[in-house]
């Protein structure tokens, strides 16, 4: 038609041919399985996708077959996203953390027809793979090894699946509504729900998701995505990696703080992505290290709340911005990041990290709005509290399997959790629906009472639930981690809520335990701590 435009899809395959043309020479780092140092180039990786998807092919996976990987964040892992989706079959990244009965029952729902494995993960195959009915390939992410063909009959060795691959193979036509990925939530009630992107979603995820005012991902930088590959596609961050030819270094398996700080230091990180947890124990690797992480410029923080008091510690010893993010499986994940605007460039340090404490504003694409009971539309005036909803371009409509949709009638997705939006769309996440505490009619929540105990200076961690009390209904009690070499008591830590939130919000107890019960993301299981402590006061005669 004269006067229009030219069309081209939006796929997975264009964006690694975009790194492997325009930045080949663009360094990838990947921290083995074995621990030794992997290094290659967006090239390399573009060329190697090709040849896997050519060879998958030759294996007889077809287009719309899904291709499950139990692996860490490595080179390997990398080629797989690209090469599985780029040739129209579906990458299903599966957490290693979950249970076995939660393993087999994703791999049977998804009907995997490839399993891609590192080696720490080769016992799950040898384990659970007469249950894996669907499966009919296991390739090791590696060289040839006896001694894993002996655990898993049949095994094939991902180097070799690689050479068999052509090296003129050309990705096939595709239509971007296609579905490329697969990911499963981590819920903790009832089984993990799969959760399918398309190649348009995700493309469209990348460009909108990296704006200035987004993650802000540039050619000039070093990016290590903490965030497992395998938790939402590590955020999106490979994608936007290949479409900006950055450096980018995968950590492998040790995501423990030195382990990190090594890699920062080694490989001049200048951004970083993870969860709270790996922060903390960033922090804590930091002062044992004495390094300065000189060459780290921000982090994004996403997965859970994010501790108040890590702002200022990372602003002000290491000079790093962080960046507060929020989002979920269902939100691919991005749906919020917090930027400031330039009406607030000139206020005092202390009201821009007041601002930067909340989850932020939601980026071009997407949607947020809070609701009542009854579905009717909250003022976002900052203070009123409601059920959180978001539509967009990169949100779920039903889940994988269900011919149904799972939005409301009017086609917002319900998030789950508790919130407030202010004027200016600012997005501050109060609680989750399952979390939050009701005392005698009136609304506590556990995140701020878990801010202000982290904040103190004898407390690494901690959560807050709601525990059964036969006044009030419900009552806040703190379970919390002392900080090596401190000893702080129950009465330090409730001291400390003096003059932070109202006296009746005070938490009634605290308990100090060794460790706090971490899922298959990093996040706390108040589940456990619920089923564990709910009646702790009626115990003790509250």
């Amino acid at each position: 038609m004269a006067g229009s435009m030219m069309y081209m899809p939006l796929t997975i395959g264009s964006m690694i041919d975009h790194a492997g043309r325009y930045h080949s020479d663009g360094r990838v780092v990947s921290v083995e399985t074995t621990g030794g140092l992997d290094r290659s180039t967006w090239g390399e990786v573009a060329r190697n996708s090709r040849k896997l998807a050519s060879a998958l092919g030759k294996l007889g996976v077809a287009q719309g077959d899904r291709c499950g990987t139990i692996a860490w964040n490595n080179r390997r892992h990398l080629e797989i996203y690209f090469g599985v989706a780029g040739g129209g079959m579906i990458c299903h990244t599966m957490n290693p953390r979950l249970t076995p009965e939660q393993m087999i029952y994703i791999v049977t729902d998804a009907q995997d027809k490839v399993l891609f494995l590192d080696k720490t993960f080769l016992p799950f195959a040898a384990k659970l793979g007469e249950h894996f009915k669907s499966v009919e390939h296991y390739v090791l992410m590696g060289p040839r090894d006896e001694e894993a063909a002996e655990m898993v009959p049949g095994l094939i060795f991902y180097d070799e699946l690689l050479a068999t691959g052509d090296d003129d193979y050309d990705w096939p036509e595709l239509d971007e509504n296609q579905p490329a990925n697969l990911c499963y939530t981590s819920g903790t009630t009832g089984h993990p729900k799969g959760v399918q992107y398309t190649h348009r979603s995700t493309v469209l995820h990348s460009l909108a998701g990296n704006q200035p005012d987004g993650i802000n991902i540039a050619a000039r930088d070093t990016v290590m995505p903490v965030v497992p590959m395998f938790h939402v596609n590590a955020w999106g961050v490979p994608y936007i990696a290949a479409a900006v030819g950055c450096k980018l270094v995968l950590p492998g398996p040790g995501l423990d703080g030195e382990s990190l700080v090594k890699l920062i230091d080694g490989e001049r990180v200048t951004l970083a992505l993870g969860v709270p947890t790996i922060w903390m124990g960033l922090l804590q690797a930091l002062e044992k290290t004495g390094s300065k992480a000189e060459s780290l410029q921000r982090t994004v923080v996403g997965g859970s709340a994010l501790p108040p008091s890590m702002i200022p510690i990372l602003r002000d010893r290491y000079g790093v911005d962080l960046v507060h993010a929020w989002g979920m499986t269902e939100t691919s994940p991005l749906g919020t990041l917090n930027q400031l605007l330039q009406k607030h460039v000139d206020l005092p340090p202390e009201e821009q990290e007041r601002i930067r404490l909340g989850q932020g504003r939601p980026p071009f694409g997407v949607e947020l709005r809070i609701v009542d009971a009854q579905g009717n539309r909250l003022p976002e005036d900052g203070e009123t509290q409601g059920a959180l909803q978001i539509r967009g371009h990169w949100i779920i409509d039903g889940y994988f399997g269900k011919e149904t949709s799972d939005l409301t009638e009017d086609g917002w997705f319900d998030t789950g959790d508790v919130a407030t939006i202010d004027p200016d769309g600012y997005m501050v996440i109060r609680d989750r629906t399952k979390d939050i505490i009701k005392s005698g009619g009136e609304w506590i929540s556990t995140v701020e009472l878990e801010n202000i105990a982290i904040a103190h200076p004898g407390i690494a961690n901690a959560a807050a639930i709601a525990a059964r009390h036969p006044k009030w209904d419900e009552r806040p009690v703190v379970i919390a981690v002392r900080a090596e070499g401190e000893n702080p008591t129950e009465a330090d830590i409730l001291a400390f809520y003096d003059g932070k939130v109202a006296k009746w919000q005070v938490p009634d107890k605290v308990i100090f335990v060794d460790d706090l019960p971490l899922g298959a993301t990093g996040k706390v299981q108040k589940v456990k701590l619920r089923e564990e402590y709910a009646d702790v006061l009626i115990d003790q005669g509250a």
